[in-house]
C-alpha cells in the first residue's frame, strides 16, 4: 500500500511538507509516457525510503531558505 511507502519515506524526510514537495517534483521528472503515474510515484517513494537524508538534500539549510523564498 502507498501509506506504507509514505511511512517508510518519512524516516528519511521527517517534514511531511518537504516529502510531499520532493515526491511531486520527482514524480513529474521521472514519469515516462505510457506508464501509470501511480507506479512512478510508488517508485519515487521507495527511492526516498532507502536513501540517506544527505543524498536527497545536498544542502538542507539552503533548501529551507529557498522554499521560504519560493512560497
Amino acid at each position: 500500500m502507498r501509506s506504507d511507502r509514505v511511512f517508510d519515506a518519512l524516516h528519511t524526510l521527517r517534514n511531511r511538507y518537504m516529502l510531499c514537495q520532493l515526491a511531486s517534483k520527482a514524480t513529474r521528472k521521472f514519469h515516462k509516457p505510457n506508464t501509470r503515474i501511480q507506479e512512478t510515484m510508488n517508485q519515487v517513494l521507495d527511492k526516498i525510503a532507502v536513501a540517506e537524508r544527505h543524498d536527497i538534500l545536498s544542502e538542507p539549510e539552503n533548501f529551507a531558505e529557498a522554499q521560504r523564498r519560493a512560497a
